[in-house]
């Protein structure tokens, strides 16, 4: 498919009403971009560019480390759900610990997801709607398992090779090949992916090929 747009499948996408803070309601609404990828595949690189062109970028993790916070109705129910021992010296929630629960175990997954998904929806659906910037770019993993990809006109993924997957997560992260494979797994594989997606970005090569392509697939959103 290459980067090219994949047309005729907005499946309700634009949803999304987006008003700013200190504009009127008649005011143009922004492009909302979901970005995506699988872990190492390199999508935060991607948003970087995109934040670089002028897009804001909203990333759904560190939104749902926020929801998760300490106190909060998400916290509590995610510590009931897995246990104290998931809860640091500092009493916020232990990612690693948790990780190693629900990393191991796709029932596990699945059941943290029902519990922070929902929280982390709306709060990107109202950040989205408070934005100001012409182009807002929704950074998430799970941007089509959750349903996100809905408040976007637009659906980019980021690919890569297993193999560089692999090596990113060994080198850059310090995971042992076990645990990159594990964590590769436990996500929706890319081609199972592509009927959502609009862009396909390739960042298997190097990063001035990787930044090529997103300044190709961001001209031609005709902005």
């Amino acid at each position: 498919m290459g980067e090219d747009a994949r047309a005729g499948r907005r499946l309700g996408r634009r949803s999304t009403s987006a008003v700013s803070r200190a504009r009127p309601r008649a005011a143009a609404r922004p492009v909302v971009i979901g970005l995506t990828g699988n872990i190492g595949c390199g999508k935060s690189t991607v948003a970087r560019m995109l934040g670089n062109l002028g897009a804001q970028i909203i990333d759904a993790d560190l939104v749902a480390h926020q929801v998760m916070a300490p106190p909060g109705p998400v916290f509590d129910a995610v510590v009931r759900e897995f246990g104290f021992g998931i809860v640091a010296d500092d009493g916020s929630i232990d990612r690693r610990a948790l990780g190693r629960i629900v990393f191991a175990d796709p029932d596990a997954l699945r059941r943290l997801d029902s519990l922070v998904h929902p929280t982390t929806s709306a709060t990107i659906r109202q950040m989205i709607e408070d934005s100001a910037a012409r182009v807002v770019v929704v950074e998430a993993v799970k941007l089509i398992e959750a349903g996100t990809y809905r408040m976007c006109q637009s659906v980019w993924l980021v690919t890569c090779s297993r193999e560089q997957q692999i090596e990113r997560l060994t080198t850059g992260r310090g995971l042992t090949r076990e645990d990159a494979e594990r964590r590769i797994d436990s996500q929706t594989p890319a081609s199972e992916k592509l009927a959502f997606v609009d862009v396909v970005i390739d960042n298997g090569g190097t990063i001035d090929e990787t930044h090529r392509r997103v300044v190709d697939a961001w001209r031609r959103l005709g902005l």
